[in-house]
Formats: C-alpha cells, structure tokens, sequence
C-alpha cells in the first residue's frame, strides 16, 4: 500500500494531524465530488425517475460494500443512520419482556445505554452491566441479549472472544461502532447475532451512514414494528403491504441519494487501498502510539490491537487544547526522500532549504504566521540549531535541541 499516496486523497491532511476518526474519520475529496455530482444532476435534472433510479442502485452497491466490510452477505445487512440507529432496532424488535435481562459492560457509550435505559422503562426488562471482559461468563438464566461493544471507546480493549461460545438462545449484539473499518471484522467467527456499525467513522464516509448486520437465524425473529416504503416488498399492495423477507425490512426509512453515493466514495478509496494493509498500518500506528506514550511515563490504558488509544493525564484538557492548536508540522530537511516518510507520521508541510528562494528563517516564520511554537533540531550543526531558535516565535516559541555541537563550535544570533 501506498500510504503517502492514499493520505494524499484527504484534504484535511494538508493541515492538521488528524486524530478524531472515532468520532468522525476524514472524509475523501473523492466522496465530496461524487455527493456534489448527484447534488447537481438534481439540482438541473429533477429528481425523477432518474434520481430513484440512482437511489435504489446505490443502496444495493452501498449495501454489498458494507457486507463485505463486515464479512457477511448483502441480503443480511440494513442501511441505517448511525450505529445508535441499528442497535435501537434491535432492542425495538427482540421482543424483550419485564423480567428479561440485557447484560452489557459496565463502560459503555451513551449510543447504547440511551436505548437500554429507555427499554428499562419503557418495557420493564433489568440491565445489568459488568467490566467488558467479563460480559461472557456473566450469563444467567434471565439473560436474553448480551449488548456490548465489539471495540471499546474508552480503551481500545476488545470484547471476550468467549463470547461466540454462548448458547444460541443468548444472542449477542455488538456495537462496531470502533470496529468496521478499524479491525478485521468477521460476524460468522465472532458468533453475534447482531452487528451495527457507523458509515462516517472508521469507513470516513459522511454523517447519517450505518449499517446493521443480521444474522439469517435471527432475522425472522426480529420484528418491524413500523415498516415505511423503502422497507415493504411490493408497496403497491396497500394494507397487505410485506415487510422485505432480508434485512432490507430494517432500512431507515430515507436516506438520501448524496449521502449514501459519498458513504460509497468513501468506501471505495479505502478498499482500492487494500483493507489488510490499511487495517494492519492504523492498527501498528495506534500500538506505536501507545509505545511513544508509555516511554514517556504516562500510563496507557489495557488494550488490545485495534485503533484506540487512551492514556492519562494530569491536566487532559489543557493538554487536548495544546494538541488541537498544532495544526501545522513542518519537516524541515536537504533529502527529498525523507517527505514521505514525514508525512506517514503526520507530518502537513515538508521544506527543502535547497528549494528556498532566500533566509530559510524569513521563509519559515511566514510559513508559519509568525513563527513556530515549537522547534526541534538533532543535527548538532551549529548552524541549524541557530536557525530552529530563530524560527521560533519570538513571544513565546521555544526551541527544543538534541545532540551535542562540534567541539569549539557555538550558536550565535
């Protein structure tokens, strides 16, 4: 895989070092292009037949992208919102009664307890949460679904594989909103009944994309409370009108033709790429990460090959402030060849002193509106050293050097 060629298709990478994908991940100019396509030929054709055209073709592209994503087959997967949107499916549609128990782990994200807590009230069933490695020995009788992350937001650490062992009776499950597009993701060996996952995160594609994996056994046993058009077989039929028989039944209701062809966009950069590469290099960055942080002394939370890294502070919000203002890093070198390697550890800006008309220093304090609030330097050349301090901004830069000068030699400014 050719990262610096695959960075290369986000915009924001031009900027900043992005670090909120498990939130929203980068979206690709490719999926802006082909939203702002399908946007135009409405906007100067109509939406006619042409347009539904176009929307029941990219539902079932968009849906065979995201079974692919997950490992199972298109017929088995809906088109959703959100993650929140496809567990709340479930939850909705199992069929829970007073007296039933859902199991969960006791650090989960508000996107599954908001659903828990309402169907706690709304139904009268019990919800008992426990660490997240324990979720699968904690089974008992009353237990009707085990409902916990398949990778959690707060740590990083993964859900028990023990979990595929349960009894078919006690399915499982799993939030992938940290999952699809971060890890290998494989619903048969993991033994969920249920996986729902999220189109803007990890799969980079925009706000409002989802998907919720079924699985064949548990489908006719999900019910649609409120089927709408897009999820009935034949909606001529009026009253008599059949939800779909696959997981089509369990589609949102609308999701507009911009955003699943972006979600598609957005799919289809990373797969070009290759998904083994692009999953092995986030997850040896994400573990790099954590190694950079522990040498440091700061201590990172257990966690286990995936792309979350969490780690404590002492002042985390100060701390998140001062990495949210470092919009630009700049690689300063005379080899040209070492820009893609700056780049593949967020690197925004590389500068060949050879390439500079005039003071590297003038050109660097203007690159940077003033100078830098940060400067490092490890050649032990005098003369470099000399230029980091200077191109530090004079308020409040500081300048940071490694290494130990010529002997006899000093730095003058």
């Amino acid at each position: 895989m050719d990262a610096a060629a695959l960075r290369a298709q986000y915009p924001v990478f031009e900027s900043v070092a992005y670090l909120n994908a498990g939130t929203c991940g980068p979206l690709p100019a490719r999926a802006l292009g082909a939203a702002a396509d399908s946007g135009l030929r409405a906007a100067e054709e109509g939406r006619g037949k042409a347009y539904f055209e176009q929307m029941f073709e990219v539902r079932a592209s968009l849906r065979a992208a995201y079974a692919g994503v997950v490992g199972g087959r298109a017929d088995d997967v809906a088109l959703t919102t959100a993650t929140s949107d496809g567990m709340a499916r479930v939850l909705g549609g199992l069929g829970l009664r007073r007296g039933d128990e859902v199991l969960t782990a006791d650090d989960e994200h508000p996107g599954l307890y908001g659903p828990l807590a309402a169907a706690r009230q709304q139904l009268g069933i019990t919800v008992r949460a426990v660490p997240l490695a324990d979720v699968a020995d904690a089974v008992g009788p009353a237990t009707r679904l085990v409902a916990c992350s398949h990778v959690s937001w707060i740590s990083g650490a993964l859900a028990p594989a023990a979990l595929a062992e349960l009894p078919e009776e006690v399915p499982v499950l799993l939030d992938g909103a940290q999952g699809a597009g971060a890890v290998p993701v494989d619903v048969e060996a993991l033994g969920c009944a249920f996986y729902a996952a999220a189109g803007q995160k990890w799969l980079c594609g925009p706000v409002g994309t989802g998907l919720l994996w079924v699985a064949p056994a548990w489908r006719e046993r999900l019910s649609v409370p409120a089927p709408t058009y897009l999820n009935l077989s034949v909606p001529a039929s009026g009253l008599e009108a059949d939800p779909w028989q696959d997981a089509r039944a369990l589609d949102a209701p609308a999701l507009s033709n911009e955003a699943m062809v972006a979600a598609l966009a957005a799919h289809d950069v990373l797969a070009e790429a290759g998904w083994p590469a692009v999953l092995a290099r986030a997850a040896g960055l994400a573990a790099e990460l954590a190694a950079r942080l522990r040498a440091t002394g700061r201590r990172v939370a257990p966690r286990d090959a995936t792309t979350l890294v969490s780690w404590e502070e002492e002042e985390p919000e100060a701390v998140a402030e001062r990495m949210a203002g470092a919009g630009m890093i700049v690689g300063v070198d005379i080899n040209p060849a070492r820009e893609e390697w700056g780049r593949k550890f967020g690197m925004t800006h590389f500068v060949n002193p050879k390439d500079v008309d005039g003071d590297i220093v003038a050109h660097l304090v203007a690159l940077t509106d003033g100078g830098a609030d940060y400067t490092f330097d490890c050649t032990g050349n005098t003369t470099v050293m000399r230029q980091a301090l200077e191109a530090c901004h004079r308020g409040w830069g500081t300048s940071i050097i490694i290494g130990v000068a010529e002997a006899g030699k000093e730095i003058s400014t």
